[in-house]
């Protein structure tokens, strides 16, 4: 017989025809179970395997319930403070997530986010829709230059790295703070700024790319912006709960920060709408992977799991080991 699979969310056709496939599959078709629900499809289905992604958090009471024939829960995305990895440890439940197959397609987007906030892309395309018909003059709606411009990066990771392999080819000075220093190799000339608050006064644009959970919450805070250069930019496409929501809305309400490109946000999807509101603010809804061929190497990769799991080896990307 084949394994029983639980595929939490909605997933591409091409990760859906191989959880078919290769399993018997309970797939659903809208957003991540809540914790409810997902509790009752595993139990249901006597799943063997779960696929899941950030929208089901899998919170410590969670995982004490999930049922014992379940042997790995295997989530979508490179980020995992949805999941409660030292329960998952404690009740012998694998857990992994998906590094790698995103990086690429997540710095491409911050270069996008880069530019557009940098040159204004909401305020150009906003006149453009509405029907232009105004002449603008040589001083008018004047955008900040990016080439020559200093890159903050906020974690140098995977995706941090590739982000500043794009920026080099801008012209940009390259600074980073991590919890550690990178070896020179890795640092590719970059610069290591010992402080979040030092990196926050020496870089023109500040990209957000550390891990979500307890340990950053609100890393970016009032004081972090205050200490950014007046005239700077911020963008994040890590997580909201990376940022000081009142304290960005203040820094770019009063001038303080030039703009800023926002695809997470807390509280997603039902964002802070005050952002909406602002016209120096490039916004996406969360979308820094969302190309086809990452979301299906995204999906592939979870599966990968699965399977390694399920033959009686480690999962590749597992999230705790032994």
């Amino acid at each position: 017989m084949k394994p029983r699979l639980v595929v939490a969310q909605r997933v591409t056709e091409a990760v859906a025809a191989r959880a078919r496939a290769g399993f018997e599959a309970v797939l659903s078709e809208g957003e991540g179970m809540d914790a409810a629900a997902l509790l009752g499809v595993v139990t249901t289905h006597r799943a063997d395997a779960l696929l899941f992604g950030s929208s089901t958090p899998l919170a410590r009471e969670t995982v004490a319930r999930l049922p014992a024939h379940l042997r790995i829960a295997a989530s979508i995305g490179v980020g995992f403070d949805h999941i409660d990895v030292a329960a998952a440890r404690t009740h012998r439940l694998a857990v992994s997530n998906t590094p790698d197959v995103l990086d690429e397609c997540v710095a491409d987007f911050t270069l996008l986010l880069i530019l557009a906030a940098c040159r204004r892309a909401h305020e150009y395309e906003a006149i453009m829709r509405a029907g232009w018909r105004q002449k603008f003059l040589l001083d008018d709606l004047l955008g900040l230059r990016v080439s020559g411009r200093t890159l903050g990066i906020l974690g140098m990771g995977r995706i941090g790295r590739a982000v500043a392999a794009r920026a080099r080819g801008f012209g940009m000075p390259i600074l980073y703070h991590n919890r550690n220093r990178l070896p020179p190799e890795r640092e590719q000339g970059a610069g290591w700024c010992a402080s979040l608050g030092e990196l926050a006064e020496r870089c023109d644009i500040l990209a957000v790319h550390a891990p979500g959970g307890p340990g950053t919450e609100k890393i970016v805070d009032r004081a972090v912006l205050a200490r950014m250069k007046p005239g700077s930019v911020l963008v994040n496409v890590a997580r909201g709960s990376l940022v000081d929501e009142q304290a960005l809305l203040e820094a770019l309400g009063s001038g303080h920060l030039f703009a800023a490109g926002l695809d997470v946000f807390q509280g997603e999807p039902a964002f802070d709408l005050r952002f909406a509101a602002l016209p120096n603010v490039f916004l996406a809804p969360h979308m820094g992977s969302a190309t086809r061929e990452t979301r299906d190497a995204m999906g592939m990769r979870a599966l990968d799991n699965i399977d390694a799991v399920l033959a009686g080896r480690e999962a590749p990307d597992a999230l705790w080991r032994p």
